[in-house]
Order: C-alpha cells, then structure tokens, then sequence
C-alpha cells in the first residue's frame, strides 16, 4: 500500500519544500496535482531540466516517492484548438513521468471543453457523446504511448463531466482494454458514482489501483439540501474534501469492501477544506488510514 499525499493545501511551496513537508507529515508517496511550476491546468508544462533535477534530489534527500503525477487537459474537448492543445501537454507530460521515474498518472475523463465556450454555445457541438468521441481519440494516440513507456494512467469519473457515474466509466475502461489504463474511486465523490457504495466499489474490481480518501456529505439527502446554493434550482455539482466523520461516507464498510477486493494500490489522501489546519488534518487522515489498513488488511 501506498500512503500519499495530496499537497494541494500548500501548493504555495516550492517542490523542494514540498517534500520536506510531505515527509515531515509521515506520509512516504507524493500525489502531485496540478501546480503553476510543473504540470499547470490546461497549460504546457514548466518543466526543464534543472526543475526535473531539483524535484528528484529533494525527494530523494526527504525519502519521499512520487507516486502519481495528475495532469488535466482538455482531451475530451469538442473544439479543436483545445483538442490539440491537450494531446500536445499530455505527450510532454508523459516524457516528464519518464524523467520523473513516475509510474502512474491520474486524470479525469474531463468535462469536455472549456466551460467559457461550452456554457454559452448554443450549436449543440457540446455535447457527452461528442465529448466521448473524442476522449476515444486522444485514447488511440496517447495508450500506445503509455504502453511502450510503461505507465499507468488511472482515470476518474468527476462531477460534471461528461461520465460522473462509476459503472459506465469502468464500461469505458473496459473497451480502452489496455493494461496501460485502470480505475480510480474519488471517495469525495461517492454520492456522484451512484447510490450502493459497495456495489461501485466492486465495479471497480481487477480494475483498480488508486483510490483517493476525503470525506463528504451526501448532496441527495434532506430534499437535496445538504448544501444550500442560490438561487434555488440552480444546476451545479456540489461536493465536499474534507476530513474522515466530518462527512457521511460509511467508512468502516468502505475499508473493509477494498480490504475484501484485496486492494493494494494508492491511497492518497486528498482533503481540500482545511488549509487552515493543513498539519492537523494531514496527521489526522494518515493515522485514521493507517487504523483502518491495519484493522480490515490481515
């Protein structure tokens, strides 16, 4: 098993500072999401030599793995100059993993294109099964590129992408039927992938290799006012990451389903909500992780 962690909290420090960070806090894996110095949303990657080098001495010097990388391009865009764009990060992204001695990425299915277009385009281009067309495309030219290099690209279903349930992106997976390519479950996410949480969790079986871990309310419940957003009706996707019982996610049975598929993979922590706290809620999460591996894993 692979405790990581998800630095996003203090993305404000350097990579080399990062690590530090991430080692002082006891976890022994990084899971680096997208930051301005080195794989950027939707942008080129800032990566060159020197940054390389740094980033892999100080993980070495602080005894930290990288385990993910987590790029997000817009691979599943109907329009073309974003389409192309994303393939072009993606292919550069995957000669950084190289360098970076990083086995796995992980990435979401992606909500099509840029929502500055895809909310104001009235031509019916922004559509899921366009968007799935070409997620299927960049599919035929970045998988075999993983394969020859290796690496593992483990994908997520979001809220508000183009797929947000579990069953029909493990379908996907499925088809893409690669080695090169498995399956996330977002815990934050559960209440999105559909209602029988051990059923989801075992679509993933055989399939999946990271599983991120935060807590969140069930956005169905109390008429569908767990959240509150104005003005009423308003068509968003609300969810949480925040710490282990501050949400409403069954965590005993969560543990011991994963335990029972004899999951072995990525288990990054992934709280957003507690910056303010980030030292506490880092400790926190990984001593509940560790509890609940040590009780359910014999």
């Amino acid at each position: 098993m692979k405790h990581t962690l998800d630095p996003h909290m203090f993305r404000h420090l350097s990579l080399a500072e990062t690590c530090r960070k991430v080692a002082d806090l006891g976890y022994d894996y990084v899971e680096l999401s997208p930051r301005p110095d080195f794989l950027s949303w939707w942008t080129r990657p800032k990566v060159y030599p020197e940054r390389v080098a740094e980033f892999k001495k100080a993980l070495k010097d602080h005894g930290v793995g990288l385990a993910t990388l987590q790029p997000m391009y817009r691979w599943a865009s109907p329009y073309p100059d974003e389409w192309e764009v994303a393939i072009d990060n993606w292919k550069r992204a995957i000669e950084i993993a190289v360098e970076m001695e990083c086995p796995m990425f992980v990435s979401e299915f992606g909500r099509g294109g840029s929502p500055d277009r895809s909310l104001n385009d009235r031509s019916g281009l922004h559509r899921p099964e366009t968007c799935e067309a070409q997620f299927f495309r960049a599919m035929d030219i970045l998988v075999p590129i993983l394969e020859r290099e290796g690496l593992v690209l483990s994908l997520e279903a979001h809220p508000e992408d183009w797929i947000e349930e579990i069953a029909p992106a493990i379908d996907i997976i499925k088809t893409i039927n690669s080695k090169a390519v498995k399956a996330s479950f977002i815990a934050p996410h559960t209440f999105f992938y559909g209602p029988d949480m051990v059923a989801n969790l075992r679509a993933t079986e055989g399939h999946l290799v990271h599983v991120r871990l935060a807590d969140t309310y069930d956005h169905n419940k109390s008429s569908q006012l767990r959240y509150i957003v104005n003005p009423p009706g308003s068509k968003v996707r609300v969810h949480q990451h925040t710490d282990f019982g501050q949400g409403e996610i069954d965590w005993e049975t969560f543990f011991a389903t994963l335990a029972d598929m004899k999951f072995d993979g990525v288990l990054s922590n992934c709280v957003f909500a507690w910056e303010d706290r980030v030292d506490e809620s880092a400790r926190f999460m990984l001593s509940e992780t560790r509890r609940y591996v040590a009780k359910y894993w014999k």
